[in-house]
């Protein structure tokens, strides 16, 4: 089906990204690639899908791959049928059920007269039917995008598909269409995804990291049963480095003491007995390059243990380097921080809900907000923050101070660097090297620190924005998240977990990753 023969990439600026990758899948495997953020997950697909050729190696498969892209708006020119690839045989058959039978219109039907049928249902099992074929891509929103390419697969039905993740922006309804295709299909399947629920329907797990492509005879709960035994493993190494450096260390000490101890008591035995004073010299010289040479020893030693430290370290997770102190918020459990009673918000000249909505929150709750795309989700968080007043009904609201996180990161300013982003939210007077160790805690090293926040990845924007939080100088009363993980790998979301799990003041997140929502414990649902 696919075999892919030592696959290296460079990007045009020279660097390169992956090499060797070596990787055989055969009819009707299923497989999940995962990997960090930057790692070329999304770069090796384009190229199995033949979007992008590799800078060395082969590719030997007898198939041609149906490939879903992520989207990120770069098909907007585009309508429904061409984005499909259907949108000639659509016009051919139009045309030959006008009376213009040409031998041209024949050959590009080439005798598929069900493909207007198809493209109706596929679009009506997508939850796609009130949108044509002719509507620009651009007029959709990200989830009925990703739906349009879902349903090319019932459309052309391939043998193998390919899905970069096709979660993202889908929602509960959706996701639920997308995990039954999944289970399924009969076809072979690659998937790049960070939603674990997904993950755990993919029998097995292939993992691109720098050390190239390692497979895992098992779902995605397997895998992280593997790694975890791995993890203890590598931080025993850790720890044990850590020990044999500090007996290295020890043992350096006591030895140079011990010799400038004899060294001492040598020259006074020589003063005592008169040795003469070229003798004297010679007798220290002899001595210094005794302990220098002992000093070199021990040296080099120490050096390596610090290599082989570094080295392991660098091997730990993000997420078990990285140090959250996030302070609890100070309002009283209890307190009723917002109401909004008999709400509606119209858009032009229609009802955003079919009903006005009561909405209590209250101080401690965690709350997850749910609907379908389009529900009005990101509407009644910006009322709740007053960036937005309801057309009709009432709203009481006591937030003295919250922290919106949304998608995009909007929190921060892409014209500012690291540095001066932490320095904006330091409200306590921190000295510089302060924020700096701040930084530090979240990954963001000296290399780091005078880097534009508009050249950060989704990661380490949400990193920088954590971090930013924890340098408040008054915990908020309410932190709200919008969507987090959809741009976010699988390591930088547990690293976004862990932050929100520390923090034990208001949390209200939408999201539709049910692993996600599990992790944080959320107590209460809004359903729009």
């Amino acid at each position: 089906m696919l075999l892919l023969q030592n696959i290296s990439y460079t990007h045009t600026n020279k660097d390169l990204l992956f090499s060797n990758l070596n990787l055989s899948i055969t009819t009707k495997d299923k497989l999940a690639l995962i990997g960090n953020n930057g790692v070329g997950k999304s770069i090796l697909l384009k190229i199995i899908a033949g979007q992008l050729m590799p800078s060395a190696g082969n590719i030997v498969t007898n198939v041609v791959p149906y490939y879903v892209p992520q989207i990120v708006g770069q098909y907007n020119h585009l309508t429904v049928a061409q984005a499909l690839q259907v949108q000639d045989k659509l016009t051919a058959l139009q045309a030959i059920l006008a009376g213009t039978v040409t031998e041209e219109n024949l050959n590009t039907l080439n005798d598929d007269w069900t493909i207007e049928e198809r493209c109706a249902e596929a679009l009506q099992h997508w939850q796609l039917e009130n949108i044509s074929m002719d509507t620009p891509l651009g007029l959709l929103s990200g989830g009925q995008k990703t739906k349009v390419f879902l349903a090319g697969i019932t459309i052309h039905q391939p043998q193998f598909v390919l899905l970069d993740e096709p979660s993202n922006h889908l929602d509960d309804e959706a996701r639920t269409l997308l995990y039954h295709f999944i289970q399924s299909y009969n076809g072979t399947l690659l998937v790049v995804s960070h939603d674990r629920y997904l993950l755990n329907l993919m029998p097995t797990v292939c993992e691109l990291s720098k050390k190239g492509l390692t497979l895992y005879g098992g779902n995605y709960a397997f895998y992280e049963e593997q790694k975890k035994i791995q993890n203890q493993a590598l931080l025993q190494d850790v720890q044990d480095s850590e020990k044999a450096l500090r007996k290295a260390k020890e043992k350096e000490r006591e030895t140079i003491e011990r010799q400038q101890k004899l060294d001492a008591r040598g020259k006074k035995k020589q003063e005592k007995a008169g040795v003469p004073t070229i003798m004297m010299n010679t007798l220290r010289n002899s001595a210094e390059k005794s302990t220098a040479k002992t000093k070199q020893v021990h040296a080099d030693k120490k050096e390596g243990l610090q290599t082989q430290l570094q080295q392991l370290r660098d091997e730990l997770p993000d997420v078990d380097k990285m140090k959250f102190d996030f302070d609890d918020a100070t309002l009283h459990k209890g307190k009723v921080l917002f109401t909004a009673t008999d709400i509606n918000y119209k858009y032009a000249q229609n009802w955003l809900w079919p009903q006005p909505q009561n909405v209590t929150l209250i101080s401690g709750d965690r709350v997850v907000v749910k609907g379908a795309n389009g529900s009005g989700k990101t509407t009644l968080v910006k009322i709740i923050l007053q960036q937005l007043t309801p057309t009709i009904g009432s709203v009481t609201q006591h937030i003295n101070n919250s922290v919106y996180i949304d998608q995009d990161y909007s929190l921060l300013h892409n014209n500012l660097t690291v540095y001066e982003q932490a320095q904006a939210f330091n409200h306590t007077a921190l000295q510089e090297h302060e924020i700096k160790i701040q930084l530090t805690r979240f990954l963001f090293h000296k290399d780091f620190w005078n880097r534009p926040c508009s050249a950060l990845s989704g990661g380490e924007k949400m990193r920088l924005t954590l971090c930013c939080v924890s340098l408040l100088n008054k915990a908020p009363d309410i932190i709200i998240v919008d969507e987090p993980t959809n741009n976010l790998d699988l390591q930088n979301i547990e690293i976004l977990t862990h932050a929100l799990s520390s923090y034990k003041g208001t949390l209200l997140v939408i999201s539709h990753d049910s692993w996600f929502l599990e992790q944080l414990q959320m107590n209460k649902e809004i359903s729009l």
